[in-house]
């Protein structure tokens, strides 16, 4: 992706739903001739492990050995990785800090796991609490997810935020060196005259970036339209928007995003817009 990102942070457990962020940020590494930051978060219990030393034990040695093998593979792609073992009670907490010490621009992982209830639904318990406190965009990739090729979607609707989403989606094509898809779903909120300005203002901003947009205005379900639409283009990446309430601690994603990024089998780039 150029260097429209220049921090980059692989968070990843090294296990097989760990699969597709670690391809696509290798991928990206390479592609951008950058390092690239990895944090390996474990569980870690002190007054559990002092009681029972052999469980700590254990853990280092299966660390280690996710280190070596996430060390080969980097290096087989000509990437150097950074790599931080950062231990916790919780890893989502480990990845968050992880970002903020290194400034992260962007964060990639995987879209679930198989720890907790909530692995069980769209996206996994350990990436959504990410994903609620990332203090940078992030990126989801799908167990299969490889380097987007074909195109690049992206969903917006008419406000500031929404030429936000589409002046970064401009961008990573740009510097990918792929087409432009604009997807606006129609709920009825912006009027006709909204609409035509805002679609008037997305090709401006792709002219600038020197991208091939397409636009397409569709009337229906958000998520049933995005996910149609990408499908019907044949984009590889999707860009969507997250609004993160740091008063509360929580993020205000909304249904529409969760169900994206759970349902898509591509990945999903997040754009943190607070």
């Amino acid at each position: 992706m150029g260097q429209l990102f220049t921090r980059l942070l692989l968070a990843t457990e090294h296990t097989e739903f760990d699969t597709g962020a670690e391809t696509v940020a290798v991928s990206m590494a390479q592609r951008c001739q950058l390092p690239l930051a990895t944090v390996l978060p474990l569980v870690s219990n002190p007054e559990y492990e002092a009681l029972a030393p052999q469980i700590a034990a254990r853990a280092e040695q299966q660390a280690a050995t996710k280190i070596a093998d996430i060390r080969a593979k980097a290096q087989a792609q000509g990437v150097t990785i950074n790599l931080h073992v950062r231990r916790g009670e919780e890893p989502y907490q480990e990845i968050v800090d992880e970002a903020r010490d290194n400034k992260t621009e962007l964060i990639i992982l995987r879209r679930r796991g198989k720890r907790g209830f909530l692995a069980n639904l769209l996206v996994g318990e350990m990436v959504s609490k990410v994903l609620a406190h990332a203090p940078c965009h992030v990126l989801f990739a799908p167990r299969q997810a490889r380097m987007w090729q074909q195109r690049v979607l992206v969903a917006a609707e008419p406000g500031p935020q929404g030429l936000r989403l589409v002046k970064t989606a401009a961008a990573v094509a740009s510097e990918c060196g792929l087409p432009l898809h604009l997807v606006y779903v129609n709920t009825g909120d912006a009027s006709a005259a909204e609409s035509g300005h805002f679609l008037s203002e997305a090709r401006a901003l792709a002219q600038q970036a020197g991208v091939a947009l397409e636009t397409e205005v569709r009337n229906g379900k958000a998520v049933v339209e995005i996910l149609a639409a990408a499908t019907a283009c044949q984009a590889d990446l999707l860009v969507i928007g997250s609004r993160n309430d740091r008063h509360i601690g929580r993020a205000m994603i909304g249904g529409v995003a969760q169900k994206i990024i759970g349902l898509s089998d591509k990945p999903i780039l997040v754009l943190n817009l607070t």
